[in-house]
């Protein structure tokens, strides 16, 4: 049978939901407190408190100096008793002993009762902020505990309580107490009194969480949502994207017969959502964005400042419902998209392209293209203007002219960005690298020119010289700058210079270069035909040559053709010179070598070996390679009975035939 202990044990466990060795430091924390409470012990002095929570017994030790005679029972302990708790226990040395006293009494027993309240305090507040900081972005379920002009608040799991702004509630929502409400947990708050809970029922957020909930597709990831714009209590806008083709993104958000966006209006009070399926093309996506209204046509432009606008031309009868009430429709279409709308009739954007062209010379272009044309749009325009019905193809007109207007525009203004941009390029490439890793402060100037700079967000000197090389007025109209600052400014960037970078080439860098370099020069080999005729081959060039490199090929062919034709004369030459010394040498020799020998000496053909590199009249022209040439002689030994063949070569500077004989 369990003991009180454990029965009142197991019951704060449930009741706190807490883990069990929470439970169990909280109480021996409250047996320490009452100790120190009932013998007004020093804090300096080591307490512990130990439970066995099978029984409930506590047991309390305390460090006490080992003596031999005892004065204070609180801090000493004779050595007999220390012997009993550590057997090396010596006159002076300091042990743990148990000294649980038989009763606490009752103040020590009340403070161990506001110990143990504290610390189960805290430990709730500790499990609350650990699990909430989980969910915050998620939705949470509470009932309503009170309801004020200033917030509402709901009682939520482990005991928490959640409060819910007035500026993050449905407008026009009614709480009453003990009413079931779901909400998005929007911050958690950690303060002295515990976790602070913020809630919304207003944000964009909640209204993704319920798709998430209601749409299985977009809950398992099939189609996913790419903005929301909301007003609370009246309209929002959801653009959604099929991440799998054959799903069809709009109806399964809105279900069978409305049932899933049915649910998700009820819950947010009856606020109206605009289901519309996201499209990558811009103009396509405010199109739908401005839905239930239909659009005639979209023309986007964007400048270098990242000014995003729409000009979205409607029909008459469809610029009420485009704007929406009090502007509602437009602007949210524009949160969704990230655009500015300019909405326009036709009949009215037709008047301003026509007001246009007639009063700005930089449509002059346009207008000169548009001139047949502008008599027919101001008839109708006045036939609109004095209430006259106009017809569908006069109505059809307009609509072409604007498109063309527009259109026109859009490429002037597309033209000039690019020339903006180009200007832009060549600033940057003339500015060195450095400039803008340079601090303003760096500059020779006074502290309340660079503080000016700074507040415009010029904070290095690239920056500084950017702007100055692309519109100095834009510096000079800043409030404290003037001509004399401007002066101040030029001088000092004139004075400023920056170090010489050399950039270092890695080693694998340039081995690649060396080896791209032998490549060039090994693609013009030089052969020597059979014939004995030298001939200089230079390789074909590739395909892609341009046509201009004609005449530098033809130049260096007829330079090769005299080279060629200069080494042919000097080989006969050499040639003949060897043949009158073979010759010389026979008629030296004894009649009856002739008989014996049949087979005179014969210089034959040159054998090509290795290259030698050699270079050319310009630098500029690749180095060619040409093969050196050998000459063999060959000879009939009759002691042996072989050919013997003899090599022309050079030994320590001398050239003379090799003693080496080959068979």
């Amino acid at each position: 049978m369990k003991n009180e202990f454990i029965l009142a044990f197991n019951e704060v466990l449930e009741d706190k939901q807490l883990p069990k060795e929470v439970i169990l430091e909280a109480l021996e924390a409250a047996m320490v407190s009452a100790y120190r409470r009932a013998v007004n012990a020093s804090n300096a002095q080591l307490v512990e408190a130990k439970i066995n929570p099978d029984t409930g017994k506590v047991a309390i030790f305390v460090e006490k100096e080992v003596v031999e005679s005892i004065q204070d029972e609180r801090t000493e302990v004779s050595l007999e008793d220390a012997l009993q708790a550590d057997a090396d226990a010596e006159i002076g040395s300091m042990v743990v002993i148990e000294s649980t006293p038989h009763d606490f009494g009752r103040v020590a027993a009340q403070t161990a009762r506001q110990v143990i309240q504290q610390r189960i305090r805290e430990a709730e507040r500790d499990a609350q902020l650990n699990h909430f900081s989980k969910q915050i972005g998620e939705i949470v379920s509470g009932i309503v505990q009170a309801v004020n002009p200033i917030a509402v608040t709901l009682g939520l799991e482990m005991k928490a309580e959640g409060v819910m702004p007035r500026n993050q509630q449905i407008p026009g929502e009614r709480f009453r107490v003990h009413d079931r409400v779901r909400a998005l947990l929007l911050e958690v708050k950690a303060t002295s009194r515990g976790p602070q809970l913020v809630l919304s029922r207003a944000h964009r957020n909640f209204l993704r969480r319920l798709l998430e909930n209601e749409v299985p597709e977009i809950y398992h990831g099939l189609i996913e949502i790419r903005s929301i714009a909301r007003e609370p209590g009246q309209r929002s806008k959801v653009a959604v994207a099929a991440l799998q083709a054959g799903v069809d993104p709009v109806g399964a958000c809105v279900g069978i017969r409305g049932v899933r966006i049915q649910a998700i209006v009820r819950e947010l009070n009856d606020e109206k959502i605009d289901v519309i399926e996201w499209n990558p093309d811009p103009a396509g996506y405010i199109a739908k964005a401005l839905s239930p209204a239909r659009v005639t046509g979209v023309y986007l432009e964007e400048n270098l400042r990242n000014t995003k606008t729409a000009t979205v031309v409607v029909p008459e009868d469809q610029l009420s419902l485009a704007i929406g009430r009090d502007g509602q429709n437009a602007r949210l279409a524009a949160k969704l998209t990230s655009w500015r709308i300019d909405i326009k009739s036709l009949p009215e954007a037709a008047a301003d392209a026509l007001h246009k062209l007639q009063t700005n010379d930089e449509y002059a272009l346009i207008a000169e293209q548009e001139a047949g044309l502008v008599g027919q749009i101001e008839a109708i325009l006045a036939k609109k203007n004095e209430g006259r019905p106009v017809t569908p193809e006069e109505y059809t007109t307009l609509g072409q002219f604007v498109d063309r207007v527009e259109r026109g525009i859009i490429q002037r203004h597309q033209v000039e960005q690019k020339m903006e941009r180009e200007r832009r390029d060549t600033a940057l490439a003339a500015i060195h690298k450095l400039a803008f890793e340079t601090p303003l402060e760096n500059l020779n100037l006074s502290k309340r020119v660079s503080s000016i700079l700074m507040d415009a967000e010029i904070f290095t000197v690239g920056d500084l010289m950017l702007q100055m090389e692309l519109d100095s007025d834009t510096i000079l109209a800043l409030n404290g700058i003037g001509p004399k600052a401007m002066q101040d400014i030029e001088t000092a960037l004139n004075e400023l210079t920056f170090p010489e970078v050399v950039e270092e080439v890695e080693p694998e860098e340039e081995a690649e270069i060396e080896g791209e370099q032998e490549a060039e020069i090994s693609e013009e080999v030089v052969e020597v035909d059979e014939s004995l005729e030298p001939q200089v081959e230079v390789q074909a060039e590739p395909e892609a040559v341009m046509e201009d490199t004609a005449e530098v090929i033809a130049e260096e062919e007829a330079q090769a053709e005299e080279i060629s034709e200069i080494e042919v004369e000097a080989e006969e030459e050499e040639m003949a010179t060897i043949v009158e010394e073979e010759e010389e040498e026979e008629e030296e020799m004894p009649a009856s070598l002739d008989e014996i020998f049949a087979l005179k000496p014969e210089v034959f053909e040159a054998i090509p070996t290795d290259d030698e590199e050699e270079e050319e009249e310009e630098g500029s022209r690749k180095k060619k390679k040409k093969k050196k040439k050998k000459y063999v002689e060959m000879e009939y030994d009759p002691d042996k009975d072989v050919v013997v063949v003899k090599r022309k070569r050079k030994r320590g500077g001398v050239e003379g035939w090799d003693d080496d004989w080959e068979y």
